[in-house]
């Protein structure tokens, strides 16, 4: 392709690049810029090109102040710039994250005649950054303990009851409804336990029929049943040294309850198929939302069976047991959510979180995190509001939402909702602020305000 040729479509080729790029001559005057960059800055093409460059207002942008020649940036004086993070101001104010990449233009003679600027927009990335560095955070905070979050009474016992159970090697039984987070009091037991630097085995017991479940747990050797080719170590092997946990214990058979009992009192297995006892060190772990008490006296579950594996219980509460956990959680669910979805939604409306807040929530944890995961496929708005919450939450929230009356003031109305959040928070003012939607300094303004103690 002739130089001729090249020159007239460079500017098409430009505007193809979907970043964006300026030329400025060395007064710092824009002379080019391309489609990229108006969509980047908000301005029209005409709008930049005879401005100077200090009209995007760039934060890494250096000037010389002795002006003895018309080289007034320092990047004539270095020559080029390269993976610059800086920001823009764009036309409406807003700001915008760029990587900006530059360099001098020079003509034949070596003379410097401007330069030329690319810059990628990586707000998008600034900003999943900063949700993950605040989720990291929100982890590593006193709400929670190992992934598993609440700042109720009943959840800082039981933070305390697993920190206990972990410092023994005697079995655990975690016992809650449905959703209440028993896995992650299993792992939490193992991760504070002197055991955490070794394995940890998880099995769901209702998952596998008696056979199969028997050559998990133990093994097998070869030949012992069709399709037994080769010797096979099962999870207590595999767990040797560390933890099991055993989920959904109550839908034990009881033949393998015989034998897992042996494993309790004699620490050895023996693989299906073989009579010889390997002996194995692992802690017990058992977890079930079923009442073993009934199952024994029913004869479904062995009474020596349940007396060994009881040893320390954890009984995990309700989440209708812990209202003032629910913001807490609504919060991280939301934001896990958030760094896997690709939507504007910048929040939870405190009419939502009310409704969150009623909810009597059978499913637990569960049904919350599976809440907002139809909230986000819901919603088109900069927020989650009632409407975006799933059907038989809405339906099935305990009272309604009250009403404002024509004939209450602004300022009633917000010292009564102020009230009630304080009432549902037990007195915790941030709490109280995130079931509002507002910050605990606007509440603490509140109460003082409308003389609430």
């Amino acid at each position: 392709m002739q130089d001729q040729a090249l020159n007239r479509y460079w500017k098409t080729v430009v505007d193809t690049i979907q970043d964006g790029v300026m030329v400025v001559d060395v007064r710092g005057t824009i002379v080019s810029a391309n489609h990229a960059l108006a969509q980047i800055t908000g301005y029209d093409q005409t709008e930049l090109i005879g401005q100077p460059c200090s009209i995007l207002n760039c934060s890494s942008c250096e000037t010389v102040l002795e002006r003895t020649d018309c080289h007034w940036c320092l990047l004539f004086r270095s020559g080029c710039l390269k993976m610059r993070k800086c920001t823009l101001v764009r036309k409406d104010g807003s700001l915008v994250h760029i990587m900006k990449n530059a360099s001098v233009l020079q003509d034949e003679a070596g003379q410097v005649i401007g330069a030329v600027e690319t810059l990628t927009d990586i707000t998008e990335l600034m900003e999943k950054d900063n949700q993950i560095e605040a989720f990291r955070r929100e982890l590593q905070s006193e709400d929670s303990f190992q992934g598993m979050v609440g700042v109720s009474v009943s959840m800082r016992r039981t933070f305390d009851l697993i920190a206990n159970v972990a410092a023994s090697d005697a079995p655990a039984l975690i016992l809650g409804e449905s959703g209440t987070g028993k896995e992650l009091a299993a792992r939490a037991i193992h991760l504070n336990s002197a055991r955490k630097d070794r394995p940890y085995v998880q099995m769901n017991c209702a998952a596998l029929n008696e056979s199969v479940l028997e050559s998990e747990l133990f093994g097998h050797v070869k030949g012992a049943f069709t399709g037994a080719y080769q010797n096979r170590e099962g999870r207590f092997e595999a767990a040797n040294g560390g933890d099991i946990f055993l989920d959904e214990i109550g839908d034990l058979p009881l033949s393998t309850q015989v034998k897992l009992l042996r494993v309790l009192e004699e620490k050895v297995i023996e693989r299906v198929g073989d009579n010889r006892s390997i002996a194995v060190d692992v802690r017990v772990i058992t977890a079930t939302n079923r009442n073993l008490k009934q199952l024994v006296e029913a004869g479904s579950f062995r009474s020596d069976f349940y007396y060994r594996i009881n040893v320390l219980p954890i009984v995990l509460p309700p989440l209708r047991e812990r209202v003032e956990d629910i913001p807490l959680l609504a919060e991280m669910f939301f934001r896990r959510i958030q760094l896997k979805n690709d939507k504007p939604i910048r929040g939870i409306s405190p009419e939502a979180m009310q409704v969150l807040v009623r909810y009597p929530w059978p499913g637990n944890v569960r049904e919350l995190k599976s809440a907002f995961e139809y909230a986000f496929v819901t919603c088109m708005d900069s927020r989650i509001d009632v409407q975006h919450l799933p059907p038989d939450i809405v339906q099935g929230r305990e009272q309604p939402l009250p009403t404002p009356s024509a004939d209450i003031s602004l300022d009633d109305r917000k010292k009564r909702e102020l009230i009630q959040a304080l009432n549902q928070a037990n007195g915790n003012q941030s709490l109280a602020g995130r079931i509002l939607g507002i910050s605990r300094v606007t509440v603490w303004n509140r109460m003082h305000r409308y003389g609430i103690r």
